[in-house]
C-alpha cells in the first residue's frame, strides 16, 4: 500500500462531469490499496472572476491584499465539498478540509505567502480511517488566524508541501496537458512532451515562464526528493516525471525552452556607489515581497553606479512606491525609469555544464531573425535574453528550432 497525493487543477474541476472523473481517479486509486490525498483548484476560471469583481468594487483603489485573500479562497472551499461530494456519490467515504483546518500555517505576506509548516496528524487521522482527504490548494493561514493565498499556481505548492510532510510516494498533478513540453505547445506547435525531466531543469523553467508549476513547489519536490508526475486529467496517458537529476540528463544539452511574455524593467540611476547601497535597495524589495530578477549594475566614472533590474508586469503597481522611498532616500539626483512591454526568452538544460556553444548558437539564431537582445543573464544551466514583447513568441520558436527540441533525444 502506498500513499498518493492526487492535484486538479481549475480546468480540471471545472463542472460537476469532470469533478466526477477527477473522482474516479482518486477511487480508483484507492481501491489499488493507496491511501489519497486530493488537493484541488478553484473550479475553472473562478479565480479570475472573483478578481474581476474585487476590481468592480474598488475602481478607484487597489483592493487590500487581506482582503483579497478573504475573497479568493472561496473559490477553492467550494470546489472541496463538491469533490467529497461526488465520491460519496460514488460509495467512497471523503473529508474536505480548508488550508487552515490541516493546519497550514503560513507567514503573513498576503497573496504570496510561504507554506511555514503542516499538521499531518489530523490528516493521517482521517486517511486511517479509510477516508479519502480532500484539501484546499493555494490558500493557508497565519499564527493569528487570517486566510492567506500562496500567489498563482499556489495548489502546486499546497500539492508538493502535503505530500513532503506526509512523506508521499508519488505527487500527481493533473492538469489540462500531457506532461511537461519542450515549449510552450499553444506558441510552437512541434513542441515536444518530456518524459522526464530533473528537479534542476524543472527550477529553471518555472521561474523563467513555464506556467505547468509553481517554482516553489518544485523547490519543495527538489529538498524532499518527492517524485511529481504531471499528467493530463482527460486521458490515462503517461505524463513527465519531474526527478532527480541523473548522469543520463546530461547527455541532453538543452531540455526546454520558456517565454515570459510581461516583464517590467526597472533602472534607477545616479546610486551612489558605495558599499551596502545595493544591500539596501534590494532588502526593501524583498520586504515588499517583490521578486525581481536579471540586475545589473554599470559603474559610472563620477562615484556613481546604475542598477536596472526586471519584475513581472504584475508587480508594477507595488515596485512604484518601494523604488520612490528608495530614491528620495538616497538623494535628489538619484531618478528612477520604467521600461514595459519586454519579454524573456530561456533556454535549459543540465548538459550546458559539459558542452560548449550553447550561447553561441542561440545568440546567433535570434541575430539572424532580427531578434534584438537587450540584457543577457546565464546560470550553469540556463541561458536568457531580454528582448522586445512583441518579438517573444517569434523568439521562443526560434531557439526551439536552433536547438531541434522537436526531436527526441537519447
Amino acid at each position: 500500500m502506498g500513499l498518493i497525493v492526487q492535484k486538479f487543477g481549475g480546468t480540471s474541476v471545472a463542472d460537476a462531469e469532470r469533478i466526477h472523473r477527477a473522482a474516479n481517479r482518486a477511487i480508483a486509486a484507492a481501491e489499488k490499496g493507496n491511501q489519497v490525498v486530493v488537493v484541488v483548484s478553484a473550479m475553472g476560471e473562478t479565480t479570475d472572476e472573483l478578481i474581476r469583481l474585487a476590481r468592480e468594487v474598488c475602481k478607484d483603489c487597489v483592493p487590500p491584499k487581506r482582503e483579497m485573500d478573504q475573497l479568493l479562497v472561496t473559490g477553492e472551499q467550494v470546489t472541496i465539498a463538491l469533490m467529497a461530494m461526488a465520491i460519496h456519490a460514488q460509495g467512497k467515504e471523503a473529508i474536505s478540509f480548508t488550508g487552515g483546518q490541516i493546519g497550514l500555517v503560513t507567514d503573513n505576506a498576503f497573496s504570496k505567502a510561504r507554506i511555514q509548516s503542516i499538521n499531518k496528524q489530523r490528516i493521517f487521522e482521517q486517511l486511517e480511517g479509510g477516508k479519502i482527504v480532500i484539501i484546499a490548494g493555494f490558500q493557508g493561514i497565519t499564527p493569528e488566524g487570517d486566510v492567506t493565498t500562496l500567489g498563482r499556481g499556489g495548489s502546486n505548492a499546497t500539492l508538493v508541501a502535503i505530500g513532503a510532510v506526509l512523506e508521499a510516494d508519488v505527487c500527481e498533478n493533473y492538469t489540462d496537458v500531457d506532461g511537461i513540453y519542450t515549449a510552450d505547445p499553444r506558441i510552437v506547435k512541434k513542441a515536444r512532451k518530456i518524459d522526464r525531466i530533473s528537479y534542476d531543469e524543472m527550477l529553471e523553467l518555472s521561474g523563467l515562464g513555464a506556467s505547468v508549476l509553481q517554482t516553489r513547489a518544485v523547490e519543495f519536490a527538489k529538498k524532499y526528493n518527492v517524485p511529481i508526475h504531471v499528467r493530463n486529467s482527460q486521458n490515462d496517458n503517461p505524463g513527465t516525471w519531474i526527478v532527480a537529476e541523473t548522469p543520463n540528463m546530461e547527455h541532453i544539452v538543452v531540455s526546454g525552452a520558456a517565454l515570459k511574455k510581461d516583464l517590467i524593467r526597472v533602472g534607477i540611476k545616479n546610486v551612489p556607489d558605495h558599499p551596502g547601497i545595493a544591500a539596501t535597495i534590494f532588502g526593501d524589495i524583498a520586504s515588499a515581497n517583490i521578486v525581481v530578477d536579471d540586475i545589473i549594475q554599470n559603474v559610472m566614472d563620477d562615484n556613481t553606479a546604475n542598477i536596472s533590474f526586471t519584475v513581472e508586469h504584475g508587480d508594477l503597481d507595488d515596485i512604484k512606491p518601494v523604488v520612490d522611498r528608495i530614491t528620495k532616500a538616497l538623494g535628489p539626483g538619484t531618478k528612477a525609469a520604467y521600461v514595459s512591454d519586454l519579454a524573456k526568452v530561456s533556454v535549459v538544460g543540465v548538459g550546458m555544464r559539459t558542452h560548449t556553444g550553447v550561447a553561441q548558437r542561440m545568440f546567433k539564431a535570434l541575430a539572424d531573425a532580427k531578434v534584438n537582445i537587450q540584457n543577457i543573464t546565464t546560470s550553469e544551466i540556463k541561458i536568457s535574453c531580454i528582448i522586445s514583447r512583441e518579438d517573444g513568441p517569434k523568439a521562443l520558436q526560434i531557439v526551439h528550432d536552433a536547438f531541434e527540441l522537436e526531436k527526441a533525444k537519447t
